[in-house]
């Protein structure tokens, strides 16, 4: 059944307030997929606090002109389109390699990406599923910045030690 303007209006509104709130979109073409299949990836979506929605191509184009910088992605609106929505540019590549390893599958197709203004084609999933999240960066980065206060704290102690040592030794000899 069709749906009503108004009812278009309110999905449209929806889909603006989510891209608004999402720095990174991932378009997926998930014909082929069995229900059972479609739960499964919708929760391991879930899991990794991705909103995956189905949408349709016309109102999501529309919310996307609206915003602007999706141009190159509009040639993928074409066909059954699924759309995961978040701020972890890795995380829906890595449940969606996830996904069709352990299942053994080719579909979910993953059509491309728009992350933090720019696109990225379908083929650029397994580079994607690469990418650290962000607490993994600013875990790495504090380890970075952490790594020259341990080696400084740590030489300061040994050379502390060593010196209590050899002024412990000196004394020794001149009490002998």
């Amino acid at each position: 059944m069709p749906l009503t303007k108004a009812q278009k209006q309110e999905a449209l509104g929806a889909i603006e307030e989510t891209l608004d709130g999402a720095n990174t979109v991932y378009l997926t073409d998930y014909q082929g997929l069995t229900v059972e299949q479609a739960t499964g990836l919708r929760r391991a979506f879930r899991e990794a606090d991705v909103q995956y929605k189905v949408l349709k191509n016309t109102l999501l184009r529309r919310a996307m002109e609206k915003r602007g910088g999706f141009d190159e992605l509009f040639d993928e609106l074409n066909g059954p389109t699924a759309v995961a929505f978040t701020n972890d540019p890795a995380g829906p590549a890595k449940v969606l390699k996830k996904f069709l390893e352990d299942n053994n599958l080719e579909v979910p197709r993953f059509k491309g990406a728009y992350i933090d203004g720019a696109i990225y084609s379908g083929g650029s999933l397994d580079e994607l599923a690469k990418l650290k999240s962000k607490d993994e960066l600013l875990g790495d980065i504090l380890g970075l910045l952490m790594a020259p206060i341990t080696n400084v704290a740590s030489a300061l102690g040994a050379q502390g030690s060593g010196l209590a040592s050899v002024i412990q030794q000196i004394s020794e000899k001149e009490e002998a």
